[in-house]
């Protein structure tokens, strides 16, 4: 099992940035691939971006591309969102997810382990 913890969701102006982090614990070894995503109220969940453990290859949403970057710590077993030029669209609870497939995928049902969320309210 891996278990996910995320942290650094909060209330910020449009235009602001704020940077989630997702610390994992665990089995986390099985965990190839890290992505992050989110759901507001009354929407499905949806992609924002991932990263693979081994070679650091990235892919973002159209939606957040250029705005948003995802990295990971592999020492600390940790992944990073940094949101920069937040608009109120992107208001959501955002998700930390991990899965054990070789290659970047973008569907939640691809992931197996979760986080519980964290809140991310942007201001207009």
């Amino acid at each position: 099992q891996v278990q996910l913890a995320e942290s650094g969701g909060g209330l910020v102006q449009a235009g602001g940035s704020l940077r989630l982090s997702c610390a994992a614990s665990g089995r986390t070894f099985s965990s190839t691939i890290m992505g992050w995503f989110r759901q507001a109220p009354g929407k499905e969940r949806e992609f924002v971006a991932a990263i693979s453990w081994s070679g650091g290859n990235t892919y973002y949403a159209d939606s957040v591309k250029g705005r948003f970057t995802i990295s990971g710590d592999s020492a600390k077993n940790t992944v990073y969102l940094q949101m920069n030029s937040l608009k109120p669209a992107d208001t959501a609870v955002y998700y930390c997810a991990a899965n054990s497939r070789p290659t970047i995928v973008t569907r939640a049902g691809q992931y197996d382990y979760w986080g519980q969320g964290t809140q991310v309210t942007v201001s207009s």
